[in-house]
């Protein structure tokens, strides 16, 4: 077993608990035992536990990231200003001063870049778990993933599909043609939920300074690219494998949107259209943290609390 098994190992093991915990939750509620359905709503389930404990990462990570775009614009001055020079004193000046502006900003480019490598092995984990249940069921998981419950696994059906066959395979076999459908079909879904996640972060929630840093330009090339990413690769993966990135590309859609819609970040247009709505609500908006938060008190009430301030302040000046 080489190092990289072994740190799976764990992860793994939890992953099966919550897979085969699910499938069993869903045989007890009457689904069929060796039913896609089963197994399909099983994967769901593993996603939705899986995502919903890795919020508080995801949380830092936004953070992480918005800081480093708000500075990405001072950085850049600091690069201009010592662009061509590549004398030593030149050089440790650039690294003096970009480290000051780390330090007077409480940002790190390491910070945003952390809790995406602890999301790493979970989600290697996950693909282990299912691609191996399609794969190699008769050998079964790590833990409670028996080699029945992966041989049940790899030969449920979905919409006729098998949930361990893939693209390719049923290109190169001339069938069944379910496969092949499906796989479009879920291909496309996978690729349109990317495209719609970063397009959301490029065109709502990036301040005007942003836009003008290569940062911006980054970020223009990554709406492209991630989604080719699952339009190439997406044909070589077996359905069941599959099912997970679909359902996890809809979590991440979904979480984008909330996080974009209550902490936009500075600026953008997503923090414009907040203020606005809370302006229609009659909720005044104090500007609060960098993270793109805002503390709301309702316009009545702020008068309201001046009045009884005033007359105190009268009756003790008459004393």
């Amino acid at each position: 077993m080489d190092i990289f098994s072994i740190i799976l190992w764990p992860i793994k093991w939890v992953i099966e608990l919550i897979l085969v915990a699910f499938h069993s939750l869903w045989t007890f509620v009457g689904l069929p035992f060796e039913a896609g359905i089963t197994w399909v709503l099983s994967i769901v389930g593993l996603v939705i536990v899986v995502r919903a404990a890795l919020i508080p990462i995801f949380v830092r990570q936004i953070k992480s990231q918005r800081r480093m775009l708000e500075v990405a614009p001072q950085l850049k001055k600091i690069q201009d200003k010592y662009k061509g020079k590549k004398d030593q004193f030149s050089r440790e000046a650039m690294s003096r001063e970009t480290m000051d502006l780390y330090k007077r900003t409480g940002t790190n480019p390491l910070s945003s870049c952390l809790p995406l490598l602890l999301q790493m092995p979970i989600f290697f984990g996950l693909f282990s778990v299912l691609n191996d249940a399609s794969r190699n069921a008769e050998r079964g998981g790590v833990g409670v993933l028996t080699p029945e419950l992966a041989e049940s696994f790899a030969n449920a059906t979905f919409l006729g599909a098998p949930l361990k066959a893939t693209f390719i395979e049923a290109m190169n076999a001339g069938g069944p043609w379910q496969v092949m459908v499906v796989a479009v079909v879920m291909i496309i879904l996978m690729t349109a939920s990317q495209f719609i996640t970063q397009l959301q972060i490029v065109s709502k929630n990036m301040s005007p300074e942003t836009k003008a840093s290569p940062m911006f330009r980054q970020q223009r090339i990554l709406l492209y690219l991630l989604p080719l990413v699952f339009a190439v690769s997406g044909v070589a993966f077996p359905l069941g494998v599959m099912f997970y990135w679909l359902v996890s590309n809809f979590w991440t859609m979904g979480q984008q949107f909330i996080v974009i819609r209550n902490m936009p970040t500075p600026g953008s247009e997503a923090a414009k259209a907040r203020e606005a709505r809370l302006a229609k609500k009659g909720k005044l908006v104090v500007d609060g943290p960098t993270d793109g938060t805002a503390s709301e008190e309702p316009e009545k009430k702020t008068t309201q609390r001046q009045q009884p301030v005033s007359k105190n302040r009268a009756k003790k000046k008459r004393k």
